[in-house]
């Protein structure tokens, strides 16, 4: 080989090896879980500003910012002028509505007129007394409803004429109508409602003929007794014979003219007596 086209190959080889050669120092670059760790660190309220970039620290200042703005009313008031005028127009449309309602429902009953004053006002001292009287009783015996709303109810149809043993009995009928009062069982037919509350003592259980049926038995209380069904998938909690229970919300039945109850999904079982100690 010449010797010169030998010198000049050794010098390309030079010039290039530099432009050419690979460093073996490895590069510096945040893991996964550094990343997130300086993210959870920047945005921490704690953390303040210490590390942030100029860019970083405007951000977060506006940030606050915004933030403060935000949350501050104007009037610095609890609640701005806007609001407690909608809220007093809302009370009042409300207001009127319902005198609007009372009006027209005192074409159909006279004491739901609302210029009318209370009918325990027309009675007599003698009829208020009987009043307050049964009131007392009805809501010892048969709770559900408030003395106040018995007696006022027993007024009113006193007020139109009505005997006082007659007024007595609407007034245990309007009582049994109410959702969640308990009925005797005797009385299980005549409630107007699909359901009924009743309580009293397990007397019998027997062998269901449904693998669908999860208990059958009778329960009885000082007016009579009736057959109970609690099916499995209602997930009730098993009754013992002997034991007080509550049946609330459960679904009549009709079987043959008779007339029995059924444990649903949304019927309840309570046991009155259990946890005494002195059971």
């Amino acid at each position: 080989m010449n010797t010169n086209n030998a010198i000049r190959l050794e010098e390309l080889v030079e010039q290039r090896e530099p432009d050419d050669a690979v460093s073996e120092e490895p590069e510096l670059r945040r893991s996964v879980e550094q990343e997130k760790q300086g993210k959870v660190d920047t945005n921490h309220p704690d953390a303040g500003r210490t590390g942030l970039t100029l860019a970083a620290e405007e951000k977060l200042a506006a940030r606050e910012w915004e933030i403060e703005r935000t949350h501050e009313r104007w009037d610095s008031r609890q609640e701005s002028s806007r609001e407690g005028r909608s809220r007093q127009l809302a009370k009042a449309g409300s207001v009127e509505r319902r005198q609007e309602f009372e009006h027209r429902r005192a074409g159909v009953d006279q004491w739901a007129d609302p210029d009318r004053k209370d009918p325990r006002a027309e009675l007599t001292q003698a009829e208020l007394s009987t009043v307050n009287e049964q009131a007392a009783r009805l809501t010892e015996e048969h709770g559900g409803m408030t003395r106040a709303a018995i007696s006022r109810q027993l007024a009113e149809r006193i007020a139109d004429g009505m005997d006082v043993l007659d007024a007595v009995v609407e007034v245990i009928e309007l009582i049994r109508d109410e959702a969640g009062v308990i009925v005797p069982i005797d009385q299980i037919e005549n409630v107007d409602r699909s359901e009924v509350t009743v309580e009293g003592r397990v007397t019998q259980l027997w062998t269901p003929s449904s693998r669908a049926i999860r208990q059958v038995g009778l329960i009885e209380d000082e007016s009579g007794r009736t057959k109970f069904t609690s099916w499995k998938k209602s997930a009730q909690p098993m009754v013992e014979e002997g034991e007080r229970v509550r049946f609330r919300a459960a679904a009549k039945n009709w079987y043959q003219g008779r007339c029995s109850i059924a444990l649903t999904g949304w019927s309840e079982v309570h046991f009155p007596e259990r946890g005494q100690w002195w059971r």
